[in-house]
């Protein structure tokens, strides 16, 4: 049995990869991390688990390997969308992945860094044309409000918080979304936030938008 903690603050790419994770026989999930002292907490409980970290947790890289390798633990990083890291950061890392691997592929990475082997999957160009190429299209669909609303959705918020956010009622937003549902062709909020999370023209775009709603509400 493979043990793994996943450390993500996204709220919804750690609750999609969690639903992918579990329902492997072979994998299970010891710990979920929402922040760093929670992660270094459970990577100090367990030993020989595969640490699933994104770098948006902005964790001390070198010392959080060099505190999983001393109780045989290993690490992978989820990059995100067009991340660049040096060789001094990568070489010590067991995997990184992006934030748009599929879900085969990241059992496939777990799997292999559990045995001891290391996996660095890079995206190469042709992919990012063609996640591009999608991006863009449902990014030109989407109206300004349902772009908003698509941004807050990949932060975690619900719609209440959301209709708060956007003076207005939660019906309005329960109707907005039915509308981003059907431009998007996902059926519910956590397929939202992933389509979104993994197209990195959508993605780049919803960041924009959540960008500036956190400074007009600060």
């Amino acid at each position: 049995m493979k043990r793994l903690i996943l450390a993500d603050n996204q709220a919804i790419f750690r609750a999609g990869a969690a639903r992918v994770l579990a329902l492997e026989d072979d994998i299970r999930i010891v710990a979920q991390c929402d922040d760093l002292p929670r992660l270094i907490s459970a990577v100090d409980g367990v030993r020989g688990a595969v640490i699933l970290v994104s770098s948006s947790m902005k964790a001390d890289l070198p010392a959080l390997v060099a505190q999983a390798h001393a109780l045989d633990s290993r690490v992978i990083l989820i990059t995100e969308n067009n991340e660049v890291l040096t060789d001094e950061v990568a070489a010590p890392l067991d995997g990184i992945v992006g934030r748009n691997i599929s879900g085969v592929d990241l059992l496939d990475c777990v799997r292999r860094v559990a045995r001891g082997q290391r996996c660095h999957q890079r995206t190469n160009v042709t992919t990012m044309q063609a996640t591009d190429a999608v991006g863009t299209r449902v990014r030109d669909r989407l109206t300004p409000k349902e772009m908003q609303i698509v941004a807050l959705i990949v932060q975690g918020c619900k719609n209440k918080d959301i209709a708060n956010q956007l003076g207005t009622k939660e019906q309005v937003i329960k109707n907005y979304l039915r509308s981003i549902y059907d431009k998007t062709g996902v059926s519910d909020r956590l397929e939202l936030a992933l389509f979104t999370i993994h197209h990195r023209a959508l993605s780049d775009a919803a960041t924009k938008v959540g960008n500036l709603l956190q400074m007009k509400s600060a």
